[in-house]
């Protein structure tokens, strides 16, 4: 049993390496050990209520005072403040923050995926030399239904398993890094790959002439938009399979899938919508292309997601 005083800086990092308690001590000493564990990587969190604590809780990462029984000065030094004193407030505080972390990355996580397919597929077919793409309000529809739905629905996911058991985040990493480019690059080029086979499919069952490039045209919107639409349970996690244990807890992400799958089957049924996105009626050969096309990417993501597990683990 040591005191701090007696320990230079040497002695405190490894003490505080060893140490889960710390008795007896003095502000000044609050201070140091936090000093000491940030020289070491962690992210520290400091509760107090004095103005005594006042120092300690400036310094550390996540400074918590009391609402209740904490001074004024502690309260304005503070980061956070717990209202009722309860120090299980603070796990929940945490967990609601990391949930709103991860769940603004999958809402940037679909977005960029899908927009980037899209950017794809028509650059694609514009550098085919084709007459006919996907026209602006086909285009128009896919952002405003396709995309805006589901993320939406993206952003109320509960809790993941893991929530609290994932080391902090280092608050130097940026929102977005390579790791995340390269993962929304490789899926939103999935995307577009199974959108532009819908098309080659089309091209080839009802040829390349002004008549034949509109169910074409037509398939290649259908499968872009409804493979978007079974991407975002992909998007749900980097890690967990698109339909593993938990994928029914979000009501508000199915009722987008379904509401959005319904406006894509009037866009090709109702005659004022197929009029107004320049689409045509779809065969039932039609729709087993497009369905089969739309659900290739689902388990092409779970594989990369299987790989990259065993690699960890390995």
């Amino acid at each position: 049993e040591k005191t701090a005083d007696a320990l230079d800086e040497e002695g405190l990092q490894r003490a505080v390496r060893s140490t889960s308690v710390f008795a007896r001590v003095t502000p000044r000493h609050k201070l140091q050990i936090i000093q000491a564990l940030q020289k070491q990587g962690h992210i520290v969190s400091m509760t107090g209520d004095g103005v005594n604590d006042a120092p300690a809780l400036k310094a550390a990462d996540i400074g918590v005072a009391m609402g209740i029984q904490g001074t004024e000065v502690a309260k304005e030094t503070a980061a956070m403040i717990i209202t009722d004193d309860n120090f299980a407030t603070i796990v929940g505080a945490v967990e609601q923050g990391r949930i709103i972390y991860a769940n603004i990355i999958k809402f940037i996580h679909y977005l960029f995926a899908c927009n980037l397919s899209e950017i794809i597929v028509v650059f694609i077919m514009i550098l085919g030399g084709w007459p006919r793409t996907l026209t602006p309000l086909q285009i128009l529809w896919m952002n405003l239904i396709t995309d805006v739905f589901p993320a939406l629905a993206l952003a109320l996911e509960p809790s993941a398993p893991d929530t609290m058991s994932r080391p902090p985040r280092d608050p130097r990493e940026p929102l977005i890094n390579r790791r995340f480019l390269v993962m929304v690059g490789w899926q939103g080029a999935v995307l577009a790959t199974v959108s532009l086979l819908a098309f080659a499919v089309g091209l080839r069952w009802y040829g390349s002439s002004p008549q034949g490039l509109a169910p074409a045209v037509t398939l290649t919107f259908m499968t872009l938009s409804i493979s978007q639409l079974f991407h975002v349970f992909t998007c749900r996690s980097r890690t967990r399979l698109a339909f593993s244990r938990g994928a029914f807890v979000n009501r508000w992400l199915w009722s987008a899938f379904l509401i959005c799958i319904a406006l894509k089957i009037a866009a090709v049924t109702a005659p004022p919508l197929r009029e107004l996105l320049d689409t045509v009626w779809m065969n039932r050969a039609d729709w087993l292309l497009v369905l089969g096309c739309s659900i290739a990417p689902v388990p092409i993501v779970d594989a990369v997601k299987a790989v990259n597990a065993r690699r960890r683990r390995g």
